[in-house]
């Protein structure tokens, strides 16, 4: 009878609200601590950033090896382990940008009196090393999770590299608010590349994109069959809606930088520009 009481009892982490809060807080943590991390590694120049990457690339290492372990997974542990390994393996990329020790061959400041073509080609060249390793990991997962039983860790990082895709270009294209509050020294380049304006083409096509995607895991999340479905598709419903909820930061004003400004110093007001955003002070 007490077995019988414990089968029936429902697992925490099989609640797909709990599986939501999980995302949520990951989202937030993590990034509060990337951002922790580099702004140590600031204070002390590039070469403190370019060791530290180096000293947590094993990080990456065991995202990868977590792709590969939960690939054949179809329980409720294998989902979020495939969910884990792509943060870990997205959160080394990112420390490694904002460090400044992978970008791109372009560091200098964009000047105003360029022609819209060159203006692109120079802002691609401030994040391109960026960007081949992004697009570089993500086809690799693929390769190696395409039809296997777990292909979370695939779609979790898709959406992240989709979503940020997004984010950068509607950056170039001009959005209201940008801020550069959590933008390292190496990579001060990159606010002359940005654009301020009321609203461009290209956002209202990302915020669709993006809530058609969370109705779609949303949809998978009422279809699952098994609780390790469930807990997957619940994570990629609220990774996808805090993408949106980022998107939707660079046009409302909503003061979002307050969410990680508890684990860094307040900053100096005379260095600050309160018309500029970048990304980057949104979540991972």
């Amino acid at each position: 009878m007490n077995c019988n009481q414990k089968k029936d009892k429902p697992r925490v982490l099989n609640d797909p609200w709990i599986a939501s809060l999980v995302a949520l807080f990951l989202w937030w943590f993590s990034t509060g601590v990337i951002l922790m991390v580099v702004k140590h590694a600031d204070r002390r120049g590039l070469r403190c950033g370019q060791i530290l990457t180096l000293a947590t690339f094993p990080v990456f290492l065991v995202g990868a090896y977590g792709i590969w372990a939960s690939a054949g997974g179809t329980d409720v542990r294998s989902a979020y382990f495939a969910f884990l390994a792509a943060l870990a393996l997205w959160g080394w990329i990112e420390l490694a940008f904002l460090t400044g020790t992978i970008t791109g061959p372009n560091r200098l400041v964009c000047r105003e009196d360029i022609p819209e073509w060159e203006r692109f080609l120079r802002a691609w060249g401030t994040i391109a090393y960026h960007e081949i390793l992004l697009a570089g990991t993500l086809v690799g997962i693929w390769m190696y999770t395409f039809g296997a039983e777990n292909m979370f860790g695939f779609w979790t990082f898709a959406i992240l590299f989709f979503a940020r895709v997004s984010a950068k270009l509607n950056l170039f294209l001009g959005v209201p608010k940008i801020n550069t509050e959590f933008l390292p020294r190496p990579l001060s380049h990159l606010p002359s590349h940005f654009r301020i304006a009321k609203m461009n083409w290209l956002f209202p096509v990302s915020v669709t994109a993006l809530t058609f995607a969370v109705a779609c895991w949303l949809e998978r999340i009422y279809a699952a069959g098994s609780p390790g479905e469930l807990v997957g598709f619940a994570l990629l419903a609220a990774m996808t809606a805090l993408a949106l909820l980022e998107h939707w930061f660079m046009v409302l004003p909503l003061p979002d930088e307050k969410l990680w400004r508890w684990m860094l110093p307040a900053p100096k007001p005379e260095k600050q520009d309160k018309t500029i955003r970048t990304e980057d002070a949104h979540g991972l």
